[in-house]
């Protein structure tokens, strides 16, 4: 399997196993022990950041069931959801970090909207990671020190950041009161 950067492709399949798969009424966990596989797998996939080979994605197509010709066929409709509770965003962070997505998929988007929270000591961690698009962002409270490539610079209520996210970037909370931040990423390559 893939974990590399996520990509169109990536999240497009991981979004058709969802929808198949909850069509099926199984959850991620009932899936994953029908066909013998972790629950992180089936978690990996749906939500993009892996890829499966053929043949692990046949195992796991064999438990919904449906083949892989009528799997890559079934075309889910995109979500049309146009208003959004504070409760309806989808948490996608991790410990200190928090994540909130506008929409539960992004399939059929051009662009990621995220509510971000970093914790006191939050960050995205010591290794800088690149991925397709440009992202931006605007904070709203506290502040982040943000690494992009060789430039670093701490940012506090009302600045903003914009950058080509295939340069190397790290996001770090500075400060005793946690940083919160409203960010977009196009394409939703995150």
């Amino acid at each position: 399997m893939n974990t590399s950067n996520t990509t169109q492709d990536d999240l497009a399949l991981g979004h058709r196993l969802r929808v198949l798969r909850e069509r099926a009424g199984l959850s991620q966990r009932s899936l994953a022990k029908k066909v013998g596989v972790p629950n992180s797998t089936i978690s990996l996939i749906e939500s993009g950041k892996s890829n499966p080979s053929v043949g692990a994605l046949r195992k796991i197509l064999d438990g919904i069931p449906v083949s892989l010709s009528e799997f890559f066929a079934f075309e889910p409709a995109p979500e049309r959801q146009i208003f959004y509770a504070a409760e309806d965003l989808v948490e996608i962070g991790k410990k200190n970090v928090s994540l909130k997505q506008v929409g539960a998929t992004l399939f059929g988007r051009a662009m990621m909207l995220l509510k971000e929270t970093y914790a006191p000591g939050g960050d995205t961690g010591r290794v800088m990671y690149g991925h397709e698009g440009e992202e931006g962002g605007i904070v709203i409270s506290g502040r982040i020190e943000i690494t992009v490539g060789e430039e670093r610079k701490i940012l506090g209520p009302g600045d903003a950041y914009y950058f080509d996210s295939r340069v190397p970037h790290r996001f770090r909370q500075v400060g005793a009161e946690p940083c919160v931040l409203f960010s977009a990423c196009t394409p939703p390559t995150f």
